[in-house]
């Protein structure tokens, strides 16, 4: 009886484990077909889905999240969803985040590498439309942060004068001082503030894999190159491209383009035209720039080189967020930690309102069809709360209606 009764545990475990999982990727799957507006608007959705809806996580917690990948080089938006779902799934749970982001942007971006030089993707309609609700998805997201992050004057003007020096300075190490910068005024400022609750999460990841991963990613850093240079294979070649470059960039998808244009338009392995209409092509995809790789790779070596570029293009964000996620949970019941993340936390908002002007903002609203646009898909985010995925689609409706008014 009782082994029958440890049975039925062990059963209705494995089946909770299972939902869980396929919640998770189920759930980054609909964020994947949906996330349009870069790193900056895929924040925006994270936080209506993960934050507001699913309740996963709250406010500060996803705002530590935000801040620990802003330090780590890579994709943040894509190390972010990654986080979420180790934290609520282990390390599968983030590969299956991952999964579900990436691959409608992998796929979408492959077919285009086989058909670039027929297919046509100038509809300015159908891209203006997508800037639009990425500049509505955004500054909700950012009001509800906000909210949350700087209730108080000096929170409030650490946010101000973060987002003042990254609207002067927009380079991705001034961006790692500024926040470097709030840790210290916060550190000062917050000691003798009453400690909010915090909400504590365990992930289970053994800290000895932390270090495992930090060495396979110092590792790869090292063999990958000497790999390329011994042995003459697109494949390993590829990969080391994208693992270094994957690896070493700060600042998102935009930074990574004239690093991967050096590495390999010079040497051959595809035309600049080929690289630029990729590029265009990238633009209007839903998920992370960074599966431009992805492109990449299948022009140079079909879908097999498709593959390889993606997945080194983002194993180092997965070994990064392994080393440092264990010790964002310890490190967040720290009473000196948590005086320095108010200050990280109210930062990172000003951040967040920098890139939201450029290029959110600048980019995004150019008319003032687009404005009307932009004022009725807030109004339904911020009175009528529908969901950022309907908004969406909704936003690519009411262009096209504009475009022939």
């Amino acid at each position: 009886m009782a082994d029958n009764n440890q049975n039925e545990q062990l059963h209705s475990e494995q089946t909770s484990n299972s939902g869980k999982l396929l919640e998770i990727f189920m759930t980054a799957l609909k964020l994947g077909l949906t996330s349009f507006g870069g790193p900056v608007a895929h924040l925006g959705y994270f936080k209506d889905e993960y934050v507001d809806r699913k309740k996963w996580l709250d406010d500060k917690l996803y705002a530590d999240i935000i801040a620990l990948c802003q330090f780590l080089p890579g994709p943040a938006s894509s190390q972010v969803g990654i986080s979420i779902g180790m934290m609520r799934g282990g390390i599968l749970g983030g590969v299956l985040s991952w999964l579900g982001f990436t691959m409608p942007s992998v796929i979408v971006l492959v077919i285009f590498a086989m058909l670039y030089l027929q297919m046509d993707i100038s509809d300015q309609a159908f891209i203006s439309s997508l800037k639009v609700v990425a500049v509505a998805v955004v500054l909700h997201a950012i009001m509800g942060m906000a909210k949350n992050l700087t209730p108080d004057k000096p929170r409030i003007i650490i946010a101000i004068i973060a987002s003042g020096v990254m609207l002067i300075y927009p380079n991705v190490w001034v961006q790692i001082l500024t926040i470097l910068g709030g840790a210290l005024v916060g550190f000062v400022l917050f000691q003798k503030r009453e400690r909010t609750k915090i909400e504590i999460f365990n992930i289970n990841i053994p800290k000895k894999v932390s270090y495992y991963s930090l060495a396979a990613l110092g590792g790869l850093l090292v063999l990958m190159p000497l790999l390329a240079n011994w042995i003459n294979n697109i494949y390993i070649t590829l990969f080391d491209v994208f693992f270094r470059v994957g690896a070493i960039v700060f600042g998102g998808g935009h930074v990574v383009l004239p690093m991967i244009e050096r590495e390999i338009v010079p040497a051959g392995l595809i035309s600049s035209d080929a690289f630029l209409a990729g590029y265009g092509m990238a633009q209007a995809v839903p998920g992370p720039l960074f599966t431009f790789a992805s492109y990449l790779g299948a022009i140079i070596a079909d879908v097999p080189g498709a593959i390889v570029a993606t997945i080194a293009v983002f194993l180092p964000s997965f070994l990064l967020i392994i080393a440092a996620l264990p010790f964002l949970a310890q490190l967040r019941e720290n009473h000196y930690f948590q005086s320095a993340l108010m200050g990280v936390n109210a930062t990172v908002v000003g951040i967040l309102v920098a890139a939201f002007y450029d290029p959110i903002l600048t980019n995004g609203i150019v008319s003032g069809g687009d404005f009307f646009l932009g004022l009725v898909l807030f109004m339904l985010l911020i009175i009528w709360k529908l969901p950022a995925w309907s908004i969406v689609l909704i936003g690519l409706g009411l262009g096209y209606l504009l475009n022939f008014l």
